[in-house]
């Protein structure tokens, strides 16, 4: 199946015609079915589609009490002396997503996943992986790693981390039926959740992740740690093999810092240090995938004609017309 590219007038634009896409696929199987299973994003690209999707819950568009719904990824490392005051921390993604969508609902989702970031201590992670270095491997061709622990670890805490964080959310998915519509951002370097640049897409469903210096400093940068000190140094991600498992990938981006890694993600062949250019592998093996983008994402795309008819890229430019045209009237 091709892949389709939307672009928009701006991010409100965006959210609008995301906010409805999403909508539509809701509804539709809801027709049939008694659930819809989402999974979700953080950041800054959906949130006007958060709040679309919570007002059409609120009028009665759609029941969100037939919503299960599932996050990409967490940190590890916040601060925090337990479990819950780091779930809490107001830079956690179990927050985030309280702030920007679940807390906006006046009926509630049935069930809603973040990873288990937070029950993870930091220190001790990093003390066990120091004694143990037999338990584990890293994969990855850039400084961003995936911490591979074998199941047979010795350090009982290693082996914890692996069955109860990063397989049991695998397993509670699949347990769930899979997800139906999965939203994600694009990365400054195309990375995906916290499949970061170079880690390998196979084997890799649930990434135990040692963030890239970059990521690390970004995170202090752009406000959210007062010191690279106290911003978290590893975190739980979906991966891109399981990211990319969803019936349906809906990829959001605005603004000029997107433009390269979009581009790069679909003219390019794809390659784990772009890792959403998964997206590619997803829509040969018959998923659908959507790029809702603004003018300013898609300036690099738009650059390459031969690159867009080769990979059979279907781009559908409706930065000039209303944010309210219809889903059905853009959707394939």
């Amino acid at each position: 199946m091709p892949l389709k590219v939307i672009i928009c007038s701006d991010f409100d634009h965006v959210s609008e015609v995301a906010g409805r896409i999403v909508l539509s696929h809701i509804k539709n199987k809801l027709k049939s079915d008694d659930r819809f299973v989402i999974g979700l994003a953080t950041g800054n690209s959906p949130t006007g589609m958060y709040r679309h999707l919570a007002k059409a819950a609120n009028t009665g568009e759609f029941d969100s009490s037939k919503i299960i719904s599932f996050n990409l990824d967490e940190y590890i490392g916040l601060p925090g002396e337990n479990p819950q005051q780091r779930a809490l921390h107001h830079e956690s993604y179990c927050y985030f997503m309280i702030q920007e969508l679940f807390g906006l609902l006046d009926k509630k989702f049935i069930e809603t996943n973040v990873p288990w970031g937070t029950l993870i201590d930091q220190n001790r992670l990093i003390s066990e992986l120091d004694a143990n270095p037999g338990d584990w491997h890293e994969l990855g061709s850039d400084k961003g790693k995936a911490i591979v622990i074998r199941k047979e670890a010795e350090s009982e805490y290693l082996r914890w981390v692996k069955k109860e964080t990063q397989d049991a959310y695998v397993e509670k998915i699949a347990r769930s039926g899979g997800i139906d519509l999965q939203i994600i951002g694009a990365g400054g370097r195309g990375h995906v959740a916290f499949h970061e640049s170079g880690i390998p897409f196979e084997k890799n469903r649930m990434l135990l992740v040692r963030l890239d210096d970059n990521t690390v400093l970004n995170a202090v940068e752009d406000g959210h740690f007062p010191s690279t000190e106290q911003s978290p140094k590893y975190a739980l991600s979906m991966g891109a093999e399981q990211v990319y498992k969803a019936g349906t990938v809906i990829l959001l981006a605005n603004g000029t810092r997107k433009s390269d890694p979009v581009a790069e993600s679909l003219l390019g062949e794809p390659t784990p240090h772009i890792p959403i250019s998964y997206g590619q592998i997803h829509a040969r093996n018959g998923g659908l995938m959507i790029y809702i983008i603004d003018k300013m994402a898609a300036t690099a795309l738009l650059k390459s004609v031969s690159g867009i008819d080769e990979r059979r890229i279907l781009i559908e430019d409706i930065s000039d017309q209303s944010a309210s045209i219809k889903a059905e009237e853009i959707f394939f």
